[in-house]
């Protein structure tokens, strides 16, 4: 279930990727026979905000956010693992504070009935929705990489972490 929900993330940032890419193509097709996609800026804007927050929890997941490991690593081992418990803990607590506005950003953008200015007004609560679901589902990405290393399982993102160091050793020996 919880693979399927990051699977769903990072789908749906390439579909708005694509939609990105579709949205650009008409643009150059309308200037080539002389018309205007009206608001394709805007609308780009929109899916380009959409792609990145779906694509936090996905990202996450795979180990594809930049992390700074070198004080964590010289650390003895004991001390590693209560500490990325406390780093995804606070992490967590700040994922909890953003959803909860962001959440609340989309109420309250569909509650005033505010639409978005350009050629095109739409209810600004419709381009929002998919910052909130994207932040919302990197918490619970957040949440269960620290629920997996309180129980002493290493989370997936370290788990590729690793690999790509074991990768690069491999590599370093081959070249020498």
């Amino acid at each position: 279930m919880k693979r399927k929900l990051y699977l769903l993330s990072g789908g749906l940032s390439g579909f708005f990727i694509v939609l990105i890419m579709l949205i650009i193509l008409a643009q150059i097709i309308g200037r080539f026979f002389g018309f205007i996609v009206p608001s394709a800026e805007d609308f780009s804007g929109y899916a380009l905000a959409a792609s990145t927050f779906f694509g936090l929890a996905y990202t996450f997941r795979e180990g594809g956010h930049i992390r700074v490991n070198l004080a964590i690593q010289r650390l003895p081992e004991q001390l590693q693992q209560p500490i990325e418990t406390v780093v995804l803990a606070v992490a967590f607590l700040l994922l909890c504070f953003a959803s909860y506005y962001c959440a609340y950003m989309v109420w309250e953008s569909y509650d005033f009935e505010e639409v978005t200015h350009g050629y095109i007004p739409i209810p600004l609560w419709i381009p929002q929705v998919p910052l909130a679901v994207g932040m919302i589902a990197f918490t619970l990405a957040v949440l269960d990489s620290l629920v997996e290393n309180i129980r002493g399982i290493t989370p997936h993102y370290k788990k590729l972490e690793n690999e790509d160091v074991a990768i690069e050793m491999i590599d370093d020996k081959e070249g020498a």
